[in-house]
């Protein structure tokens, strides 16, 4: 079983504290080690300094023209260049003897002197040993030893005998050994005073430096002590915390769970959306399969009656050209049978565009390079007189000089754009009569119904066509002043078999009230990339304008 936060906080305590107090008593440690050594420094300061003066003294002073090193190292070179002393004996004797003589020149003056000059040294002995010579067999070194006859200090003042011993050559062959005292007693004393004074300042050093650990292990412990318990504490609230944490994860797994069950209706409900939405789909395309079946027998119905028209008019043709060819016709006869005849082929060139269009699928369209412009001035031309004369109104159309390139099927566009003229034309009879019905039912007396019947018979539609640009798309509009649509017509008045004509006796003779024609205009508008927009209000007019994109550069 895991032991909790706190259990493993109070195991650990021992080592934090040991790692808090480490910087400490390493410090203590450290200071206490720097003031021994430099107690130790200063003790052996002097007795360096002595080995160094007597060891210079040695080494510099000159009884025979050469020093003690230089008679060493020629005793030694002539005892390695006759090892067996067979050539001259006596030649390395005398050498030997100059050896101790050197000596005793050097350490006899400071035997004459002894205890009366302070800083005069004290030879109690000197010697020197000689290793045996290169390339002799067997025997021992030699020694030069010099002893004085002054009495070494007694046993209690041993340590201040001071021993020099070093190597002159600096290859091991000799070795000078020096037995010294250098400093007389006052001086010895001087040296123990100033001993004991760095040990009392080593000493209270030392305190003060204990004292200032202990301070700091006492703050330290004390902070130790109160972080601890801020920590346990803190560890407390956290367990405290951690439970909450765990009851409110418990809580949020139960919303989770709602949130699962709500997802899982709410994909339920997706799925029958999406159900719905595929039946939608099914009815749409079936809707769509009927539209182009109803387009189909409509094209059939009509191209049926377009081609019994045009078949009629054939026996029309023959006798016009009959008559004409006939002699003693007067001109204007002759000119009125040429008219007659005139506008019996337009009628059957417009029955075979009527053929041609009623029997193709709005969808399946030919496209051409059009110019909108001159396409709408030559239908404002074609209607211009029948809305004059039969019509009762005026058609007009505003198109720039320039050709307005775009692309589309000529005889598609042109049934769209002569369905928009017929339904403006509908929307100016209704107003007309709308107008004459207002006039009949003025009350406020006959003079002033009379000039309201005179004003609705003087009034007179208006349908205007329109061409222009507007940015990267063509803009067609239809423009009437009739009588308007409510906001429920204009939403609807694009779908199939819609309409407020049917069975309406104003419009006998003039191809309305089936409900296809604007549908038909949605329809060749979708498959040329346009759109359509409506903008009417009742009693105020309606302009329909249709957005196309215009053809590529040629």
């Amino acid at each position: 079983m895991n032991e909790s936060p706190i259990a493993e906080t109070a195991d650990r305590a021992i080592w934090k504290y040991v790692g808090g107090l480490a910087p400490a008593v390493l410090l203590w440690a450290i200071l206490v080690g720097w003031l021994a050594w430099q107690l130790d420094e200063r003790s052996a300061w002097s007795e360096e300094t002595d080995r160094a003066t007597i060891r210079e003294w040695i080494d510099e002073a000159r009884n025979f023209r050469k020093t003690l090193p230089e008679l060493i190292a020629e005793y030694v070179r002539y005892g390695d260049d006759d090892p067996d002393n067979t050539a001259d004996p006596r030649r390395r004797e005398t050498k030997k003897a100059e050896l101790l003589e050197h000596v005793r020149a050097l350490v006899e003056p400071t035997r004459a002197y002894v205890n009366q000059l302070p800083l005069f040294p004290e030879i109690y002995r000197f010697e020197i040993d000689i290793a045996p010579p290169r390339g002799r067999s067997g025997g021992s070194g030699e020694r030069v030893t010099w002893e004085s006859s002054v009495p070494r200090p007694a046993r209690q003042n041993r340590d201040r005998l001071q021993v020099l011993e070093y190597d002159p050559t600096g290859d091991g062959r000799a070795t000078i050994r020096c037995e010294y005292k250098l400093h007389a007693f006052n001086k010895l004393q001087r040296q123990e005073q100033e001993r004991q004074r760095m040990s009392l300042v080593a000493g209270a050093l030392l305190a003060t430096a204990s004292v200032l650990a202990g301070l700091f292990v006492v703050r330290f412990l004390r902070r130790e002590r109160e972080r601890e318990v801020a920590r346990l504490t803190a560890l407390a609230e956290a367990e405290y915390r951690e439970i909450e944490l765990l009851q409110a994860q418990h809580r949020e797994d139960e919303a989770r769970q709602a949130q699962q069950e709500l997802k899982s209706e709410l994909l339920e409900r997706q799925l029958e959306t999406s159900d719905l939405q595929r039946r939608a789909a099914e009815a749409e395309k079936s809707a769509f399969e009927m539209k182009s079946q109803l387009y189909a027998s409509i094209g059939i119905m009509a191209g049926s009656y377009a081609h019994n028209i045009k078949n009629l008019l054939v026996r029309p043709n023959d006798l016009l050209a009959r008559c004409i060819e006939v002699n003693g016709l007067s001109r204007e006869q002759e000119g009125m049978l040429h008219e007659v005849k005139s506008t019996l082929g337009t009628v059957t060139d417009r029955l075979q565009q009527i053929l041609k269009t009623v029997r193709r699928d709005p969808s399946n369209a030919e496209v051409t390079r059009l110019d909108l412009a001159q396409f709408v001035r030559e239908a404002a031309t074609t209607w211009f007189d029948m809305g004059r004369d039969k019509w009762k109104l005026m058609i007009t159309a505003d198109t720039p000089s320039d050709p307005v390139w775009i692309e589309g099927d000529h005889s598609h566009l042109q049934q769209a754009i002569e369905n928009l003229v017929f339904n403006a034309r509908d929307a100016t009879f209704e107003m007309r009569n709308h107008l004459r019905e207002a006039a009949r039912r003025e009350t406020a007396g006959p003079e002033l119904r009379k000039q309201a019947l005179l004003a609705a018979a003087a009034w007179k539609g208006e349908i205007a066509l329109g061409v222009r640009r507007d940015g990267d798309r063509v803009v067609l509009t239809v423009r009437d002043n009739g009588i308007g649509m409510t906001d429920e017509v204009r939403e609807k008045c694009l779908l199939p078999q819609y309409t407020t004509k049917r069975d309406n006796a104003l419009y006998e003779g003039y191809s309305a009230g089936m409900g296809l024609g604007l549908s038909f205009v949605a329809m060749v508008l979708e498959h040329h990339g346009g759109t359509l927009t409506i903008e009417t209000a009742p009693l105020a007019g309606t302009t329909f304008r249709v957005s196309l994109p215009p053809a590529n550069p040629a």
